[in-house]
């Protein structure tokens, strides 16, 4: 029996061969708890194929999806200072924005880019839940702040989609000063006449939702989002009553007039482009029969000579 030729070498193959297994292939949903296929769910754009079920999705996946043909360009944010405070809770706050952008490949909790949606010019913000829970800090603020300023200069109308649990504690008063600023960023869009809508996400709540997720011109939720400044448990122990069954979600709201619209993820784009584009006095959308961007220009041009 040779030893090397029958133990050492398959042993030498087998870990050289050795195949390694993606990590998270399935995903469960947390409402239904249906185990999901990775690629059949972001196929469906991260809404569960079972239950219907909205998940929490990247800006940049969304914009892959909502930008023509996945086409878009990053608008540039000013960097804010890193650690104004000088925070420090169980970790330093520095330590903490390394991991988010680690776990998440992104810089900050906001992208902002522009592009093309149903052949319609748009400057597009998103916020990322998954940084550091979406949080409203000075880079988030500056963020709005560039993608109005983008919108303002290419008279293109905005695009935000909101996802946050709130203002951002280790940027204590410099994150709450964001809400008076992006709000001076809205009015921006309203002097030059330049619509201004709101996509809601789950879930928006705390200081973005007295700020700027509620100054839209049209506010549209993706459905069962949770929506509210004070969380429904916190106002149940508030007030020690019982609160009526899908407070504050997205359903709730519209119901009872905080919403315009309530629309699923595969349904937005469309959506978006038939609103902005009534809002823009431009000609209603084609699907499958969409003039050229140079077209559309020179369309664009000549309705706004008409009015």
């Amino acid at each position: 029996m040779n030893w090397i030729s029958n133990y050492v070498r398959p042993k030498i193959n087998s870990l050289f061969s050795r195949r390694e297994v993606p990590e998270n292939l399935w995903s469960k949903c947390e409402e239904c708890g249906t185990m999901l296929f990775h690629r059949e769910l972001a196929e469906n754009l991260n809404v569960c194929t079972n239950c219907d079920h909205h998940m929490g999705i990247t800006p940049r996946d969304r914009f892959h999806a909502l930008f023509d043909e996945g086409v878009f360009v990053e608008v540039p944010v000013p960097a804010p200072i890193s650690d104004p405070l000088q925070f420090r809770d169980q970790k330093k706050y520095p330590e903490r924005l390394k991991m988010a952008q680690r776990g998440t490949g992104e810089a900050e909790a906001m992208l902002v880019a522009e592009g093309e949606m149903g052949r319609t010019p748009i400057v597009a913000a998103a916020q990322n839940f998954g940084f550091m829970a979406g949080s409203m800090g000075m880079y988030v603020g500056n963020a709005i702040i560039a993608a109005a300023e983008r919108a303002v200069k290419l008279k293109r109308p905005l695009i935000l989609f909101s996802a946050a649990g709130g203002a951002r504690m280790q940027e204590g008063i410099l994150s709450l000063m964001q809400m008076p600023r992006t709000t001076v960023a809205v009015e921006m869009l309203k002097e030059a006449g330049l619509p201004y809508i709101v996509v809601l996400t789950h879930p928006t709540t705390g200081g973005v939702t007295a700020s700027y997720a509620m100054l839209g011109d049209v506010h549209i939720a993706e459905p069962n989002a949770l929506i509210c400044f004070a969380g429904p448990r916190v106002i149940e122990q508030t007030i020690r009553e019982k609160l009526p069954e899908g407070f504050q979600r997205a359903e709730y709201l519209l119901d009872h007039g905080m919403l315009d619209r309530v629309t699923h993820r595969r349904d937005m784009k469309v959506e978006l482009v038939s609103i902005l584009r009534m809002l823009m006095g431009m000609s209603p959308p084609v699907m499958g029969d969409l003039p050229s961007p140079g077209a559309m220009g020179a369309e664009t041009s000549d309705e706004k000579t008409k009015t």
